[in-house]
């Protein structure tokens, strides 16, 4: 049982990021995005994943795998936009 709570919460979390990442790539636009905050996040993203697979733990890797494509995304647009 908490491995299936395991694997919800990571679909959930990972799935909140799709339509800002879509939004980012349709638009282009990341004016009102924190660049700081991005990058904290991503390094964050990168850390949880070196965790999950430590643990091996399924979810987490699957999670952050996912995560870590979409914020790089994200921050890649906003990095082009600052330069």
């Amino acid at each position: 049982m908490i491995e299936i709570i395991g694997y919800c919460a990571a679909f959930l979390t990972t799935l909140s990021f799709v339509p800002q990442a879509l939004q980012v790539i349709k638009t282009k636009d990341t004016q009102s995005i924190s660049l700081h905050m991005y990058i904290i996040f991503t390094a964050g993203v990168v850390l949880w994943l070196y965790y999950g697979i430590s643990i091996q733990n399924l979810p987490m890797i699957i999670a952050n795998s996912i995560t870590i494509v979409l914020a790089s995304i994200i921050l890649f647009y906003k990095l082009k936009a600052n330069s």
